[in-house]
């Protein structure tokens, strides 16, 4: 006999896609995978040898918890220097990557009948982490005529004395959606007026914006905030090291960090040690390193959205940062169950369609909250990337 909570949550959709692809690669088809949501380049040289140095020199023991000292101090560091906040070491907390640290986040904060409002398209494992810690998520529904962003009049339709925290992710995964100053200057003054409300700033793409306009979460913009804006970053996305599992967190609230330091230590304890070092050089020698990523990332950006613009039955807006393409395909997918070529009319069966007859595999959007969509990762090379593409077209072209 499993426990409930066995029931309340299902497989993660992209893991549950990347494992399909691989059973069909290991049949020896050749299957281009555009799920995942992993830079495709290495970590960067000077990083990869302070993980080798780390082992060299011993750094293979446990350490706090929450995080050794030095990591600490440059997660602090890194927030005074690249985004004007400040925090102190007992209001930060290491963790095995930023899923850890949210995961953390919500078993501190909820109790039964707490309400977290969550914008769709959201990231998969928001909804079911909010259920594990025994919360309700409040699913508020952000269309492509909404730019897949949360307004101030969903908000505030969504709030309620139940509400405990709200998460907002800018650059968005799966959108690259981006918020802009006034649109979070708009939502705050929602946010001023419901003083119980945590708020969890997911900004793990920080450092993947496609302009050159300075990243800004609501912390910054609406200071009135800051105690109970709980920022969650990480270097798996900008540094290429998702493999390496750092994530963390701040918070002014020190009992929420105590707390969320309680909960590591009887679950997971300390993040690895040699990563942790790692993730002190990267975070200390800045984000040079990233911009030949971030390049890549934005022609590949700009490739991707006009070939699907110009396929039928696709709208894909361009996104303003991260590495995926979030698009609407409710008409290719209409036109596709009229034709009998799909069973039924949704992204679940489409993608289906794309893996099984075309060996493409993408993630449908009901996975992110919205039907009728899909995700594709362009974190991958120009080769693959091309071919993807070839056939989803080739997969529409009856259309």
């Amino acid at each position: 006999m499993l426990s409930f909570r066995t029931k309340l949550i299902a497989e993660s959709p992209t893991f549950k896609i990347m494992a399909q692809a691989l059973k069909l690669k290991q049949q020896g088809k050749k299957v281009i995978v555009l799920a995942a949501g992993e830079p495709d380049f290495n970590t960067p040289a000077h990083i990869r040898q302070a993980g080798i140095d780390a082992i060299n020199h011993g750094l293979t023991k446990y350490t706090p918890a929450s995080g050794t000292f030095e990591l600490k101090q440059a997660i602090i560091d890194k927030f005074n220097r690249e985004n004007n906040l400040n925090y102190t070491i007992d209001e930060v907390i290491v963790s095995c990557g930023g899923k850890h640290s949210i995961y953390n986040i919500l078993q501190a904060i909820l109790n039964p009948n707490d309400e977290v409002i969550i914008p769709a398209p959201y990231w998969v494992s928001y909804p079911d982490m909010v259920l594990l810690g025994g919360g309700k998520p409040v699913i508020v529904e952000c269309s492509i005529n909404d730019a897949f962003k949360l307004t101030p009049a969903k908000l505030s339709s969504a709030l309620t004395n139940n509400t405990r925290a709200i998460f907002l992710n800018s650059p968005s995964n799966p959108t690259g959606m981006v918020y802009s100053n006034s649109e979070l200057i708009a939502l705050g003054k929602v946010l001023i007026n419901h003083p119980n409300v945590f708020i969890i700033s997911d900004d793990l793409y920080e450092h993947l914006l496609f302009d050159n306009t300075p990243f800004k979460n609501i912390a910054n913009l609406v200071p009135e905030l800051f105690e109970r804006t709980i920022v969650v970053n990480g270097v798996s996305k900008a540094y290429a090291m998702t493999g390496w599992r750092i994530g963390y967190a701040a918070s002014k609230n020190k009992a929420l960090i105590k707390a969320m330091d309680t909960i590591q230590s009887q679950s997971t304890s300390n993040p690895c040690s040699i990563s942790q070092h790692a993730a002190t050089i990267a975070l200390n020698n800045g984000v040079e390193c990233v911009a030949p990523m971030l390049k890549e990332f934005i022609m590949r950006h700009d490739y991707v959205v006009e070939r699907l613009n110009n396929m039928p039955g696709i709208r894909c807006l361009k996104a303003q940062g991260a590495f995926y393409a979030f698009f609407d395909c409710s008409e290719a997918i209409n036109k596709l169950h009229q034709q009998n070529r799909i069973s039924q009319a949704t992204d679940l069966e489409f993608a289906n369609y794309l893996l099984n007859e075309f060996l493409v595999a993408g993630v449908p959007g009901s996975a992110f909250g919205l039907d009728k969509y899909m995700r594709i990762s362009f974190a991958t090379n120009m080769t693959e990337l091309t071919e993807g593409l070839n056939r989803i077209e080739q997969a529409l072209s009856t259309i």
